[in-house]
């Protein structure tokens, strides 16, 4: 999803044009988290300017002087409540020559690309330093003094062993955080395995950004829904004639067929593709030992993605579960156009709500929505005409 215009510098006038306007109700909560944002707004543009960091600043991290800090904030609540919308104002205002914003397992999966890269060179002897963690923090500083990220949550364990020393470092070097999430920190990472080594994580993030709740009484993607023939229920011969029959429509006379998305040595293979449209199972991407960075791959390939199948999803399918949460937040992230043939309708998909995926999967419901709506098939068509 691409930032709001910058066209204001506080995130609460911004709000007010736009209820001004007609083009958006606004509520006392999103209000409330607007003036956080403004806080933020107004602490950044009192910061000094950042010294100049680089790769070998880790090497001087113990002879720095306490750098001055900004604190951040960290947006939890409900699905469809304009977490996203608030934080999107606030990066386009930000007064950060060097910022970034990202969805969350995005930037881990290039957090342990840049830690498998340090670990390579200090196995052909490009540097004396072992332990990689300090190095690409002071890269990451590098690039982005302004960390903004999209859905925080925490699934995966080679992700929650590292989190509290990289932060650790990316806030010691005076980065700031911003961050929306379905999850109050202290549930993140939830019946993880090995949970207590991650929990110091929690603490130190508390430490740095102030916590907000948004529960806003509309589910504002609920209202903008005006579904299209693109989710087929329940799964039966008549579903999948349907599937067929909008496929052949999108083919318009081209001939499918299988094809592959190389991957680091290795290769995502596709059942069906046709230039930038794809035919997947359920199977097919949730079944399959896939992670997020393989969902992007795909994701950046197609721009219309057909899938076939998706069942009903609890306990007994967890790791199914977390790759379609994460799959859907990508295609989502990317303004995918979605065909799916599904078991239920998506409130009803997750038949137990459990653990981390009980919370996350609420999002998923609400992008399944979403993602039929005129709107969103709107954005999704002037993505492809772009293209």
């Amino acid at each position: 999803m691409q930032p709001m215009p910058d066209y204001s510098h506080s995130v609460c006038e911004q709000l007010k044009a736009l209820t001004v306007s007609g083009s958006l109700q606004v509520d006392s909560a999103q209000m409330n988290v607007a003036k956080l944002l403004d806080r933020v707004l107004a602490d950044l543009k009192r910061k000094r300017p950042a010294s100049k960091s680089s790769a070998l600043g880790w090497m001087f991290a113990t002879r720095k002087k306490s750098v001055e800090t900004v604190k951040g904030l960290y947006i939890h609540g409900s699905v469809g409540r304009g977490k996203t919308m608030l934080m999107d104002m606030f990066f386009a205002m930000a007064p950060c020559q060097k910022k970034r914003r990202a969805h969350f397992f995005e930037f881990m999966t290039d957090v342990h690309n840049r830690i498998a890269a340090q670990r390579l060179k200090f196995k052909n002897g490009e540097t004396k330093q072992a332990d990689p963690i300090p190095p690409v923090a002071a890269d990451l500083y590098a690039e982005a003094e302004l960390l903004c990220f999209d859905e925080f949550t925490v699934t995966d364990i080679a992700d929650a062993m590292i989190l509290s020393r990289l932060f650790s470092e990316l806030f010691s070097l005076g980065c700031v955080l911003i961050a929306t999430s379905n999850v109050e920190p202290d549930n993140l990472y939830r019946d993880g395995l090995n949970r207590g080594l991650f929990l110091p994580f929690i603490d130190l993030l508390k430490r740095h950004v102030d916590v907000v709740t948004l529960d806003s009484p509309t589910d504002y993607r609920m209202e903008k829904l005006n579904s299209q023939p693109v989710y087929l229920t329940p799964i039966d011969d008549r579903t999948d004639m349907a599937m067929d029959a909008s496929w052949m429509q999108a083919l318009h006379g081209r001939k499918a067929q299988p094809t592959e998305i190389p991957r680091k040595g290795r290769s995502i293979h596709v059942p069906l593709a046709v230039d930038r449209m794809a035919r997947f199972s359920f199977a097919d991407l949730c079944e399959a030992p896939l992670g997020p960075a393989d969902f992007l791959a795909i994701a950046e390939r197609f721009d219309t993605i057909f899938l076939d199948r998706v069942p009903k999803l609890g306990p007994e399918k967890r790791n199914q579960t977390k790759r379609f949460i994460i799959l859907i937040d990508t295609l989502y992230d990317h303004a995918i156009r979605l065909y799916v043939s599904a078991a239920a309708m998506p409130e009803d998909l997750l038949v137990e709500k459990r653990g981390t995926e009980g919370f996350e999967f609420d999002r998923t419901t609400s992008r399944l929505f979403e993602m039929r709506s005129a709107d969103y098939l709107a954005q999704t068509r002037a993505k492809r005409a772009a293209e």
